[in-house]
């Protein structure tokens, strides 16, 4: 597995360590094992350097491949987004690995209102350099038969950008943006560790498929917001302007990144799921309406609050 120390990777490693699973094999690039990975075999490597990675799949069934460069130039990105992963195919290949499953984002879908299609029905065009080499990777797995899962919103302990950039609005805008109606699909780190390693029990994978992983009942803009702010104790906000207008109030008109995040948590986004959910048999946990509490300690000393 790669990306065993990142914030869903952290997840799915301690739920795979736990209760005597199947012998992981964890690459890093620190010598000390992941938090919560007693027993895991590490290996050390770098995705940008092929060479380290030679033998590290021999004797595996499954490759979980949870690594991603988030932030940086197109270069950096592509280094580790796609020729990594595209090394790691190649290893994979070489020692007769036959099920790979990578985390995907739905960041690759055009930045438009989404409402509820299922996998395949949506145009992808990225934005970000992340996002423009993730789906490069992405696409490098899918030809190879492997299958792909993409979230959207990911929340639960470990987030550092979802919940804070969350705050951050709050304060910055202290009115609802057109009636916080918009929906959106969110799940959280433990549910989707979950689907993963779902996954990895299974006795056959979709080859080649892309499967949409959020839980499948979509929360509005308002209940996300309010959950939020009382758990937090933060003052709801008043009042109701449009997209436009919040635009022009939190200065991300001509600022595309401010102005993706701003739809991001305002505009509808939410996915059909089902298939997911059907294939692995599992549950996808509480809507985060009923499910965030267990994580707002952990965000009130992350964020000071």
């Amino acid at each position: 597995m790669t990306g065993s120390t990142g914030f869903v990777g952290s997840h799915v490693t301690a739920l795979l360590s736990e209760n005597g699973g199947p012998a992981l094999r964890l690459l890093t690039h620190h010598r000390n094992p992941p938090v919560g990975a007693a027993g895991a075999e590490v290996v050390t490597g770098d995705l940008t350097d092929p060479a380290s990675l030679r033998g590290i799949c021999e004797g595996v069934t499954t490759v979980l491949h949870l690594a991603a460069r988030i932030g940086g130039t197109e270069d950096e990105c592509r280094a580790v987004n796609v020729e990594g992963t595209r090394a790691l195919l190649a290893e994979a290949a070489r020692a007769g690995v036959r099920r790979f499953v990578q985390l995907g984002t739905a960041a690759v879908y055009r930045d438009v209102p989404h409402r509820g299609e299922a996998e395949g029905q949506l145009e992808e065009r990225p934005s970000s350099p992340t996002s423009v080499t993730r789906l490069e990777g992405e696409r490098l797995v899918l030809a190879a038969g492997g299958t792909v899962l993409r979230p959207h919103l990911v929340y639960g302990r470990g987030d550092i950008w979802l919940v804070p950039a969350l705050v951050q609005l709050m304060d910055a805008l202290p009115n609802w943006v057109d009636g916080g109606r918009a929906r959106i699909s969110m799940i959280s780190a433990d549910a989707l560790a979950g689907a993963l390693v779902a996954l990895t029990r299974l006795p056959e994978l979709p080859r080649g498929q892309v499967l949409h992983a959020s839980h499948p009942e979509p929360v509005t803009c308002r209940e996300l917001i309010t959950t939020v702010g009382r758990a937090f104790g933060i003052a709801l906000p008043e009042g109701d302007v449009t997209f436009d207008e919040a635009l022009e109030r939190t200065g991300a008109a001509g600022d595309p990144a401010t102005r993706r995040r701003l739809s991001l948590l305002t505009t509808d986004h939410w996915y059909d799921s089902g298939a997911l959910w059907k294939l692995v048999g599992a549950e996808p946990g509480p809507r985060l309406t009923e499910g965030f509490g267990a994580y707002a300690s952990w965000y009130r000393e992350r964020l000071g609050l």
